[in-house]
């Protein structure tokens, strides 16, 4: 893929301290790019894991305060990736209010900026795991959206998609909708609301057996981290993708259980698997992408194999260790 049209470019990531966007915000600076701005309020993120380049400018600050969002629009970024969100799932339910105070208002907030200072494009961080439902048929096409939603935060990463299409449609602002399918890989904190594989190598490596929450069949579409800014950047350069909302998955699903044995496998971990009740909210028991409009479009083709992916996944977890255990809050 060639990424010569970010070159000289500034590029606001918002969100840039979490899993997908230290990642994206490292392979931007190794590209030569002017700057690469990240505004994040590090609610869940944390400094120690914002890539280090002379690139990389950290601005502290929150989507929802417009001083913040004047400072960094001042810089007149060429491209806006919007990661930043209220995650996840039980987050949403526990705070729907915060839920759509973020997700709903600060898309909002935004755009409007975006909008004002014409920048070249808009990328935003939607959910395949949340916008499609359960009557929605599997692999999940994009076309097959749900309004038969269970959490606050499927409700409004599906909100998010319809400002951006209204900001498209009534200004012709360039956006690009990505919808991420069960992101994992290095840089990925464990905490209380976070996803199920960094909290199971954090319970693993601490010696705990790993919580089911149902029978392990289960499965999930996991995607490694890098081939989610693979596709990501491509949506930032690629004319056909203006308008449209694109599954970035791997297309492959495997069982919780499964995944569960390959982590306590990886750390050596003998304390096994506990199973408990699942969740009200967790009404999908199976999650698989379709890939094939990424794929014409974008040329999106992820390489990296779940297997390896989570081997990469636990050496991050032992070089930096010291810093995850400090950060991890449950």
């Amino acid at each position: 893929m060639d990424y010569s049209e970010y070159d000289g470019k500034t590029v606001l990531v918002t969100g840039g301290a979490g899993c997908v966007g230290s990642n994206l915000c490292r392979k931007l600076s190794e590209l030569d790019v002017e700057k690469v701005i990240i505004l994040d309020n590090l609610s869940s993120a944390y400094e120690w894991n914002i890539p280090s380049s002379e690139k990389v400018q950290f601005v502290e600050g929150d989507i929802l305060n417009d001083e913040d969002l004047k400072r960094v629009f001042k810089e007149n970024p060429d491209y806006v990736f919007h990661l930043a969100a209220h995650f996840a799932n039980q987050n949403s339910v526990d705070n729907p209010e915060k839920d759509l105070m973020v997700n709903g208002i600060g898309i909002l907030k935004v755009l409007e900026y975006a909008q004002l200072t014409s920048v070249d494009r808009f990328v935003y961080s939607s959910s395949g795991c949340g916008v499609y439902g359960l009557e929605s048929k599997m692999p999940f096409k994009e076309h097959d959206i749900s309004i038969n939603l269970h959490t606050p935060y499927q409700v409004t990463k599906l909100l998010g998609e319809l400002y951006t299409n209204y900001f498209h449609n009534l200004y012709n602002l360039p956006i690009v909708n990505a919808r991420f399918f069960n992101v994992f890989g290095p840089g990925e904190v464990p905490g209380k609301y976070r996803n199920v594989i960094p909290n199971f190598f954090y319970w693993s490596m601490n010696g705990q057996a790993l919580p089911i929450t149902g029978n392990g069949t289960e499965t999930r579409d996991w995607t490694y981290v890098e081939d989610i800014v693979s596709g990501l950047l491509a949506m930032g350069v690629i004319e056909e993708a203006v308008g449209e909302a694109i599954n970035l998955g791997s297309s492959k699903d495997h069982k919780v259980v499964d995944m569960a044995n390959l982590v306590n496998g990886l750390t050596g971990n003998e304390s096994g698997i506990k199973f408990t009740e699942r969740r009200n909210w967790d009404a999908k028991t199976c999650l698989l992408s379709s890939i094939d409009k990424a794929q014409d479009i974008l040329g999106y083709k992820p390489k990296m194999s779940f297997e390896d992916g989570l081997k990469k996944t636990h050496h991050w977890f032992v070089d930096n260790w010291e810093n995850i255990d400090k950060s991890a809050e449950f």
